[in-house]
C-alpha cells in the first residue's frame, strides 16, 4: 500500500490548470482573471501542467471562488472533482479501460493508477486510497492525505460513478486509527439497496 509522503504540501500543476479551466467554463474568462487577482498566489497564477505548487494556493483559489460565486467551498470542490475525473479520462483513457466497474476502478487507484502516475511524475505527492468491498453493492474507500481535499475526492468518486453509468450514494465520515486521521467514503450502489 502506498503511503502519503510526510510533506504533502505540493500538488501537480495539472490540477491547478484544470481548476482554472473549470472556472472559465462555468463562469467565464473574466472570472478567472478576477479569481487570480483576488487570491494571494506566490506563483502569480501562472501554472503549468507539469509544475508543482503549494496546495495552499488551491485553498486560496477555492476560498475566493466561493466568495465570488456565493457557493460553499466543499460544494465547489465536489463539482470540480466531477469535472476533473472527465479530464483524467480524456488524458489517461487506459486507466479507465482496465476497470470494468466503478468498484474495480476505485480498487485500482493505489495499486495501478498511482503507480503509473508516479512514472510520469516521480515527484508527485499523491493521496492514499484504501478500498474494502462489503459485498457486491457496497464499499468503504478510505482517503488519507495531508491536504484538506476530501470534498474533491468525493466529487471524483461521484464523477467516476457517472462515467461507469452507475448510481451510488456516498457518505463521508471522519476517522482516526493509531493517531492517523482519514476520511472514509461509504459507497452504496443504489440498485443494491433493498
Amino acid at each position: 500500500m502506498v503511503r502519503c509522503s510526510g510533506r504533502g504540501d505540493k500538488m501537480k500543476g495539472m490540477v491547478f490548470t484544470e481548476l482554472l479551466g473549470f472556472v472559465e467554463h462555468i463562469y467565464g474568462a473574466d472570472a478567472v482573471d478576477d479569481l487570480i487577482e483576488a487570491s494571494d498566489l506566490p506563483s502569480g497564477g501562472a501554472y503549468t501542467a507539469v509544475g508543482t505548487y503549494d496546495h495552499k494556493e488551491m485553498q486560496s483559489l477555492v476560498t475566493n471562488l466561493s466568495l465570488q460565486s456565493n457557493t460553499p467551498p466543499n460544494e465547489l470542490l465536489g463539482l470540480f472533482g466531477q469535472h476533473l475525473i472527465g479530464r483524467f479520462k480524456a488524458s489517461f483513457p487506459d486507466f479507465f479501460k482496465t476497470a470494468a466497474t466503478l468498484f474495480d476502478f476505485l480498487e485500482s487507484i493505489d495499486s495501478h493508477i498511482h503507480v503509473e502516475v508516479r512514472k510520469l511524475y516521480p515527484d508527485a505527492e499523491l493521496p492514499e486510497f484504501r478500498a474494502e468491498r462489503l459485498g457486491t453493492g457496497a464499499m468503504h474507500l478510505d482517503y488519507r492525505s495531508n491536504r484538506p481535499f476530501a470534498a474533491l475526492a468525493s466529487g471524483l468518486i461521484l464523477g467516476a460513478a457517472q462515467l461507469y453509468g452507475e448510481t451510488v450514494l456516498i457518505e463521508r465520515s471522519a476517522h482516526e486509527h493509531d493517531g492517523e486521521k482519514f476520511d472514509r467514503f461509504s459507497i452504496q450502489k443504489t440498485d443494491a439497496i433493498a
